[in-house]
């Protein structure tokens, strides 16, 4: 019984940590969630690989995609506000 109890105190810290890791970043998304979100993101484009590059680069900043193929940037700041040098946009 007291090896059962140890092994859920140990699952629950460890739940904690990881949690702790992801805190105080804009997004709910963790960094081995950015590719399925992307490739959603970039499903309906022509330009598939600069468009799943470029969302994985800011997927892994920002830890957030925003929903659907197209639009909807302001459900994440950091996504929407990420400009290239020439102040376009960097994320699809």
């Amino acid at each position: 019984m007291t090896k059962f109890v140890c092994a859920i105190l140990l699952m629950l810290v460890m739940a904690f940590a990881i949690n702790d890791t992801y805190a105080g970043k804009e997004g709910s998304l963790r960094p081995e969630e950015c590719a399925a979100a992307c490739d959603q993101r970039c499903s309906a484009t022509q330009y598939k690989k600069a468009c799943l590059t470029y969302c994985n680069l800011c997927c892994a900043k920002c830890l957030c995609v925003p929903s659907g193929t197209y639009g909807h940037k302001e459900e994440c700041a950091c996504y929407n506000n990420w400009k290239t040098k020439e102040g376009g946009p960097k994320c699809p």
